[in-house]
């Protein structure tokens, strides 16, 4: 609603015009998803209470954790719906709605916290911990998965690889001269084929500054445009012009079918590589089918191709880190404060990655609707802030699976829509470690009938051995502050 207002009222109120940037936007929406938050907080937590919506502690087979814990029963649970309800309400009113990569978090947010609502809303009404079956829980996580990730391979979010963007230039000098035609290599047939592509406007440009200083950033953009329009010619091809195009592994599968009967996608795609042979060392090689490949972090230029497997991958990351945040919601303001660290890490790649020029000098992927993501991590932000407001120990409220599953989600969608899949086992490092604990403690005790710890996840290990809830919690938040920080510093290491 704000950005509209900002391009409906730029004319008449001039200051409005501040909204239309996402920083702003942002900062708007984290104060405002905390205030709603803890507004409403007070009112649902009463309402929880006369529902009987409280948190059922059972007997497990360590009776001192029982005791530890025992004051906890009849705490009310399905807090998680603050997070929610505050997070999209702050959305709606300061994020940019056009943007499709936020429908997409929110929509992962509201389905998961769905699910996590009805594990809840059947505990209560069982009067008992079991809600619903592992094989559900597990089928609604799949199901959000599979979904995304179809969507994802058929509907890429990065910039196509074959359009021509400001990044893409490497040498505006070395181009400008090519097309004014004052070097020997301009007059080569193939870019005299191009330049007779090009329109007046654009030739003009050019010639104008033949010479002179660099053209400006509104006439490279119309040098730009003017090669992104060559990109739909199909006539732009003559094999003796490029013979060496059957040597390239892709131009040559691309060549199995004339250019006048390729469809546009591979088009578009066959002619931005006939500019790079033409203008080699000027305009940057592009990547093929970046949105179903795994960027490795700490390789500027290494990249693990999926293809439809991508779909396989992207259910396994939602699975993965939605069941990682509900086996670390066990403590007080444990999850919730290790949630908001890993969405602030996300909420920085996406600020990142959403421009150009910061994106191009750490070889990151180019996501420019990302910057919508970088408003989505601080509406979570604030939300999750006003949450813990009332989740602090001795906590007043629980998020139930209501809250850990929505935001299990959010993280987990974070990671792929900002292109940063395989950084998420580092940002989220405290939820990889509550999880693996679990799958080690279960492993050695069907393998060998022992223990590795007192008891999983990791945090009721360390209460039994003594700590404090509140010092298990507070170091396992600087754990996950240290595991953030190295991530983020991780993308200078190319």
């Amino acid at each position: 609603m704000a950005y509209w207002l900002s391009i409906l009222l730029k004319a008449q109120v001039g200051f409005t015009n501040v909204f239309g940037y996402h920083t702003v936007r942002a900062g708007g929406a984290a104060f405002t998803a905390f205030f709603l938050s803890v507004l409403m907080g007070p009112a649902i937590i009463r309402r929880l209470r006369q529902l009987k919506v409280g948190q059922y502690i059972r007997e497990d087979h360590v009776e001192s954790l029982h005791k530890l814990h025992k004051d906890k029963a009849g705490t009310p649970t399905m807090g998680g719906l603050m997070i929610i309800v505050s997070t999209l309400s702050a959305l709606l009113l300061w994020g940019r709605l056009s943007n499709r990569l936020l429908w997409i978090a929110m929509l992962v947010l509201l389905v998961m916290g769905m699910l996590g609502f009805m594990d809840d809303f059947i505990k209560l009404k069982r009067k008992h911990n079991a809600g619903l079956s592992a094989r559900a829980k597990f089928a609604g996580q799949i199901l959000t998965g599979l979904l995304l990730g179809i969507y994802l391979v058929n509907n890429p979010i990065t910039v196509s690889e074959s359009y021509v963007q400001a990044r893409d230039v490497i040498d505006w000098p070395g181009l400008e001269s090519t097309l004014a035609g004052v070097t020997e290599r301009s007059q080569s047939p193939d870019v005299q084929k191009i330049c007779g592509l090009l329109s007046e406007e654009c030739r003009s440009v050019i010639q104008g500054k033949n010479n002179e200083a660099l053209i400006s950033d509104e006439e490279q953009e119309t040098v730009l445009n003017e090669l992104n329009i060559l990109l739909s010619n199909v006539d732009l091809y003559e094999e003796a012009l490029w013979h060496d195009m059957a040597v390239n592994p892709e131009g040559r599968r691309l060549l199995e079918t004339s250019p006048r009967e390729m469809n546009e996608r591979d088009l578009i795609r066959f002619n931005r590589l006939l500019l790079e042979r033409s203008f080699s060392g000027m305009i940057a090689e592009s990547i093929s089918n970046l949105h179903t490949k795994l960027g490795v972090p700490g390789f500027k230029d290494l990249f693990i191709p999926l293809g439809i497997v991508y779909i396989l991958f992207v259910t396994l990351v939602m699975v993965s880190i939605t069941n990682a945040v509900n086996l670390t919601d066990g403590l007080d303001g444990l999850a919730t404060g290790v949630s908001i660290i890993s969405i602030l890490a996300y909420a920085a790649i996406a600020y990142i990655i959403s421009r150009a020029d910061w994106s191009r000098y750490l070889f990151l992927i180019y996501v420019p609707e990302a910057s919508e993501l970088f408003v989505f991590g601080a509406a979570l932000l604030g939300s999750g802030l006003g949450f813990l407001w009332f989740n602090g120990h001795p906590a007043e409220v629980f998020m139930g699976d209501t809250g850990s599953l929505a935001l299990g989600g959010a993280i987990g969608a974070l990671a792929l829509l900002t292109k940063q899949e395989l950084l998420l086992p580092l940002v989220a490092g405290l939820f990889v470690v509550e999880a693996a604990s679990v799958v080690i403690q279960v492993l050695s005790f069907k393998l060998t009938g022992k223990r590795v710890f007192r008891m999983a996840p990791l945090h009721h290990h360390f209460e039994l051995g003594g700590w404090l809830e509140s010092k298990v919690t507070l170091r396992f938040w600087i754990l996950a502050f240290l595991f953030a920080i190295l991530s983020l510093g991780t993308l200078k290491l190319r």
